[in-house]
């Protein structure tokens, strides 16, 4: 069999397990670049580019938040909504400690322990969309419908 020409990640693994199609995209990560530097990279739209973010509740109980590149997630309006006092980004020693992931090659599938996922709703409203594959600087093209398939994902509308 021909090694691909992509990363086989936990990612990869999990996606191929479950039948999920997906389109691989490489590109030359930059430090600190996040979605824009991707979205420069790929000539995609920003907001086609999904972060997975790592939070933390005050009682640091770790999550992941799906949100589109081009917004920020209100804190506020998500611990409002998991009634909890605060939720804040989880530093990058603790993201990686929950996920297996290198912090900027974090992904909501594969993970190292099984963790809420919430997505913004509008995210479920796109065709398709690029979210990390696993590792830095590579992205996976999907449709968005199957996070649902795939991932027990609570939907939420926390975008600013």
């Amino acid at each position: 069999m021909p090694h691909p020409d992509y990363p086989i990640t936990p990612a990869v693994r999990f996606l191929r397990e479950r039948g999920i199609d997906f389109k691989p995209h490489l590109y030359k990560y930059e430090e600190h670049g996040g979605t824009r530097v991707g979205a420069r990279e790929l000539g995609m739209p920003e907001h086609m580019l999904i972060k997975t973010l790592v939070m933390e509740t005050d009682a640091r109980a770790p999550l992941i938040v799906l949100m589109h590149g081009d917004h920020e997630v209100s804190t506020k309006k998500l611990a409002r909504l998991l009634g909890v006092k605060s939720v804040l980004q989880a530093d990058e020693r603790s993201a990686t400690r929950a996920t297996g992931y290198l912090f900027g090659g974090t992904s909501p599938f594969g993970t190292r322990t099984r963790l809420p996922v919430y997505v913004e709703k509008s995210i479920l409203d796109m065709p398709r969309i690029l979210i990390n594959g696993g590792k830095r600087g590579f992205l996976v093209e999907i449709e968005s419908r199957a996070l649902r398939e795939i991932l027990p994902v609570t939907e939420v509308e926390v975008a600013i």
